[in-house]
């Protein structure tokens, strides 16, 4: 059998120019070799024929449109018409009172009577019209959909994580708007100026977005099941009071030695990783560079570290790093054992943990700290400032969480009652990226458990997938197979019944695609306003090109992910780097959904509620 992990090794350790050549060149005749059947995968999941719909008022018109009765607040509306490489769109930017910033682009030809809404990421605060994940989307790469977004009632002023990204917590009606008010007002806004500009409501309605992008998707089939037919959740930050205080702040705790410095550093993840994959890459019957399935995997990063008395440790671990590891991958607990979350960094996710809780140099700060610290000083907590922005003494303890689970029902998208979403035909797609450093996919596993639990499997059956992608990061990049389309499968889905079974996905040479295979170079544009290596620059209203997104590179291999459980299964015979050549094979399952942690609780019916402001506080209703 023929193994790829030589293309996973180059990739990872970077290409010379005549190798990176031979690589593109191998890349390209697997593109045409495979071009086949992703055209055969795509005209079985097409979403359906729709008739073009032309304006019927000019994009001027939309100017001081008087949309209060759709959105129940006073909102301001300023229309212009923009140009695109597929025409013509009428921009619609405006506020939804008190803050809420939003952008609806219309196109001026060719409209197939479709909306789509994309989610923003961090604690939001950028007004970012970004499609992703949707390069073979035809409605999406020729520009005929409408299409939204909005930055959730707040302008980040700060890095993200930090004390500028999340002050707006010192405001009460901008808590409510971040947490579930912005996208939903965004969409009847969107919604209306469609109906002024078309003589029409759209036929379909689509939600995408990615880390707080994917909690914004499940706020909204939980919360607001008629805004969507159909909602992509990708890498979902719905345990949004943990992710955002117990879990980064353990992980910053766990990486900083006695004297305040990182203990581990980018340089030395690459020692660990091979350490994992010599453990696990060929669980699944093959040896390729990925771990199929991480659960499978047992690992101790003791078998990594230096033999006593060595005195060159650049091929292994030191004492404390080994300590450390072990705590990330563990993740908090107190003295009793009590768990604090549902899950951690799965093994082989390793270099991804770079610019998240390993820093480049010991010198440098850790990230997962300031992002620990913004949220506990200001959002996570009723009371803000709170005192809690001290990660350096951050209390794991059950006092402590029992403190954050009060705006749980604010800010948490785990309302596992999809009744109304499902009774009106709306369709979940969920997905995550198995190495995915900053929110675990354990987390989106026990969602789909616990919703198929409550709900019962044949009725979930009919309107949710879970699709986990070997190698994966957060909402992109990596060592596997970052490259697919999550908006055909779902239309397709929504529009003409067919529920997706699998996604082609691809891994692409560096520096193609969101990020290319490996690590995002510094620089690297954000996925779902998500920066890789640094604050994201504060975008205006209407400043950025019209939303298309980023036309699919050539793959460098191809794999099929299947529905959870099922996983790909290479069949021993052809090509390992065509995913023709895999089949589906039942995986395991979990039972996260009955697992003993602090927040065991918080996945369940009935537990949303709704906010408004009192006397300067907020005040939650059923």
């Amino acid at each position: 059998m023929k193994s790829v992990f030589t293309w996973g090794t180059a990739l990872r350790r970077g290409s010379p120019p005549r190798l990176l050549s031979i690589l593109l060149l191998a890349a390209a005749l697997l593109y045409l070799g495979s071009s086949a059947l992703m055209a055969r995968a795509l005209a079985q999941s097409a979403p359906a024929t729709l008739k073009a719909i032309d304006p019927v008022a000019s994009c001027a018109s939309l100017s001081g449109a008087d949309l209060k009765a759709a959105t129940g607040a006073a909102t301001t509306a300023d229309a212009k018409e923009i140009s695109s490489p597929k025409g013509r769109f009428c921009r619609v930017t405006g506020t939804i009172a008190p803050a809420i910033g939003y952008e609806v682009d219309l196109p001026m030809k060719g409209w197939t009577q479709r909306y789509l809404q994309t989610g923003c990421g961090g604690l939001c605060g950028n007004l970012d019209v970004q499609v992703s994940h949707a390069g073979t989307c035809l409605p999406a790469v020729n520009g005929e959909m409408v299409v939204a977004s909005d930055d959730m009632g707040h302008r980040n002023v700060g890095g993200p994580g930090g004390d500028g990204d999340a002050a707006f917590g010192l405001d009460p009606q901008k808590r409510i708007d971040f947490a579930y008010r912005g996208n939903h007002v965004t969409a009847l806004a969107a919604k209306a100026l469609i109906k002024a500009f078309y003589g029409q409501a759209p036929r379909y309605s689509y939600f995408s977005g990615c880390s707080d992008g994917g909690r914004e998707a499940l706020v909204e089939a939980e919360r607001f099941p008629d805004d969507f037919d159909g909602v992509a959740a990708g890498a979902p930050a719905m345990n949004f009071q943990v992710q955002n205080s117990f879990y980064h702040a353990w992980q910053a705790r766990s990486n900083t030695g006695p004297d305040g410095k990182a203990i581990l550093i980018a340089s030395r993840l690459p020692v660990l990783h091979k350490a994992v994959l010599a453990a696990c890459d060929a669980l699944d019957g093959q040896v390729d560079g990925l771990i199929s399935d991480p659960r499978a995997c047992k690992f101790d990063p003791g078998s990594a570290q230096c033999a006593p008395g060595a005195t060159d440790s650049a091929n292994c671990l030191t004492a404390a790093e080994v300590d450390a590891a072990r705590r990330l991958y563990a993740g908090p607990r107190d003295a009793e054992g009590h768990r604090f979350t549902i899950g951690q960094p799965q093994y082989g996710s390793e270099l991804s943990w770079e610019g998240v809780f390993v820093p480049r140099s010991a010198d440098q700060p850790i990230p997962s700290k300031g992002m620990a610290a913004g949220s506990s000083t200001y959002v996570i907590f009723p009371e803000a400032p709170a005192k809690d922005g001290d990660i350096d003494h951050f209390e794991f303890t059950q006092a402590h969480f029992a403190r954050l689970a009060d705006l749980h029902p604010l800010y948490d998208a785990t309302d596992v009652d999809l009744e109304r979403f499902q009774a009106k035909g709306g369709k979940l797609l969920l997905w995550h990226g198995w190495s995915d450093p900053h929110i675990s996919p354990l987390n989106t596993i026990a969602y789909d458990e616990s919703v198929r639990k409550f709900m019962g499997e044949a009725k979930a059956n009919g309107f949710l997938r879970l699709f986990l992608f070997p190698g994966v990061y957060h909402c992109g990049g990596g060592d596997g197979f970052s490259q697919f389309d999550v908006l055909t499968p779902l239309m397709a889905w929504v529009e003409q019944g067919r529920a997706p079974d699998r996604i082609d996905a691809a891994q692409t040479p560096p520096g193609f695609g969101p990020f290319g295979a490996g690590p995002p170079p510094r620089g690297a544009p954000p996925i779902n306003g998500v920066p890789p290596d640094g604050p994201a620059p504060p975008f205006i209203a209407g400043s950025k090109p019209a939303p298309l997104p980023m036309p699919d590179a050539p793959a460098v291999r191809t794999r099929p992910v299947f529905a959870y459980p099922m996983q790909a299964h290479y069949s021993g015979q052809g090509d390992p780097d065509d995913g023709r050549n895999y089949t589906a094979v039942e995986g395991p399952r979990s039972d996260l959904a009955s697992l003993k942690w602090e927040g065991s609780h918080f996945m369940g019916p009935d537990i949303l509620k709704t906010y408004t402001v009192a006397d300067g506080r907020l005040t939650a209703t059923p």
